[in-house]
């Protein structure tokens, strides 16, 4: 008895990988971030997109930070030129504002081979730069020295104390007349930075975002790569609004996401195991010796599967039976009779009603395929094939004539193409 996977080999089937592309000022700005599954044997109840993103900006150089709150962050060279001198106590819009993209946005990505389609969650986390003025603090502020000077510059004294409901990260450097600053931003509200003094000038040289990300549970994703975009508008009243003094040099920014799903399903027959001997309980001496009939003939035959994605089981019969089971022949008499197969699974692997998966018929074509899913990932664990010719075909078999030897082929398929 042949037992065949049809698995397409090793087979590849949601936290992310960036690769940073960055347009020129006079075009968009876009962003490639991709997530990476693969199912990890040293962690097989892990069942997460590992973020591959090289990291730029402020998570590069703080990173023991992000991982503790399981945020990335990217920068962009996108610069913020004032387009009027920030005036001392004016507005929110009129001041250092930064609105962001804080709460979840949903997104969709597409596997280009099946359309399947899977929901992306993103929220911006995080927001930063370093301000430079048009002269130094010290200079604008009457102040003895530049960190005197900053602190003056602001309500709430110098940027590494966030202005609500921002959070601060702890994390400032200056200069004469510059300033690096990240914050964590929970949520939309703006938040601002009031001048106290007039500041004739300022730029942001660049923009460093965090981002957090909500990603499908890839178990239930086929594999290949899974593809969707998200674009923001920046300047006033966009997605990123930082007021109407400060004023972006590229408007558009898109995030391409990319989730790459890499399943496994395999399937080891022990060696030997192609070939199935059906025998009584027992075996047959109760039969020769003291004409006890046997109840029914069968062999359990274990194997061993890896899984971390949905598949179906089914068969081919060298030799179909009436309906949905294979038969073997006696090649003597030309007679069949009927050959049951069924499947036990190991514990993860269930039908799609989550019901473990014990003793369970397969039959033959399509229609009548057992569909199954993992719960975690299962790796290299034990299963077992039961054939069996049942009692009520024993009786028959045993009749004057109809003895001898049955045998036929029957393929077993494990098929990932659900």
């Amino acid at each position: 008895m042949n037992l065949k996977t049809s698995l397409r080999g090793w087979l590849r089937h949601g936290r992310l990988l960036a690769l940073l592309a960055i347009a020129p000022s006079a075009e968009a700005a876009t962003q490639e971030i991709r997530a990476l599954f693969t199912p990890d044997p040293a962690n097989p109840l892990r069942n997460e997109f590992v973020n591959k993103t090289p990291e730029s900006g402020y998570c590069e150089y703080y990173p023991d930070i992000c991982r503790a709150s399981n945020t990335f962050s990217l920068r962009l060279m996108t610069r913020l030129e004032s387009n009027k001198a920030m005036q001392a106590g004016a507005d929110p819009r009129n001041s250092a504002m930064f609105k962001v993209p804080g709460n979840w946005r949903r997104l969709t990505v597409t596997n280009a081979e099946t359309g399947r389609m899977e929901t992306v969650e993103v929220r911006i986390a995080g927001i930063g730069s370093n301000y430079v003025l048009s002269d130094t603090a010290a200079s604008l502020t009457g102040a003895s020295n530049a960190q005197e000077g900053h602190n003056r510059l602001w309500k709430g004294y110098g940027w590494v104390n966030s202005a609500p409901p921002c959070e601060t990260t702890g994390v400032g450097f200056y200069g004469a007349s510059t300033y690096a600053f990240f914050w964590k931003t929970p949520n939309e509200t703006p938040c601002v930075k009031t001048a106290n003094f007039t500041i004739p000038g300022m730029t942001y040289g660049y923009l460093d975002f965090a981002y957090e990300l909500r990603t499908p549970n890839p178990l239930g994703m086929f594999s290949g790569l899974y593809t969707g975009s998200l674009s923001y508008r920046l300047g006033p009243g966009g997605d990123f609004d930082f007021g109407d003094v400060m004023i972006p040099n590229d408007p558009d920014l898109t995030l391409d996401f990319v989730l790459d799903v890499q399943h496994i399903l395999k399937v080891d027959i022990p060696p030997g195991g192609e070939k199935v001997q059906l025998v009584p309980a027992g075996g047959w001496q109760s039969w020769l010796q003291a004409g006890r009939r046997p109840v029914s003939l069968f062999r359990d035959q274990t194997f061993n599967i890896s899984a971390s994605s949905r598949f179906k089981m089914q068969l081919e019969c060298e030799t179909p039976g009436i309906v949905t089971d294979c038969q073997i022949i006696n090649p003597h008499t030309g007679g069949g009779v009927e050959l049951q197969v069924s499947v036990s699974l190991p514990n993860g692997l269930n039908d799609l009603a989550g019901q473990p998966v014990k003793r369970r018929r397969l039959r033959t074509g399509q229609a009548n395929a057992l569909h199954l899913q993992p719960a975690f990932y299962v790796d290299n664990t034990p299963g077992v094939l039961h054939f069996e010719v049942p009692k009520y075909v024993m009786e028959f078999m045993l009749l004057p004539g109809m003895g001898g030897r049955y045998s036929g082929r029957v393929t077993v398929i494990w098929d990932s193409e659900v």
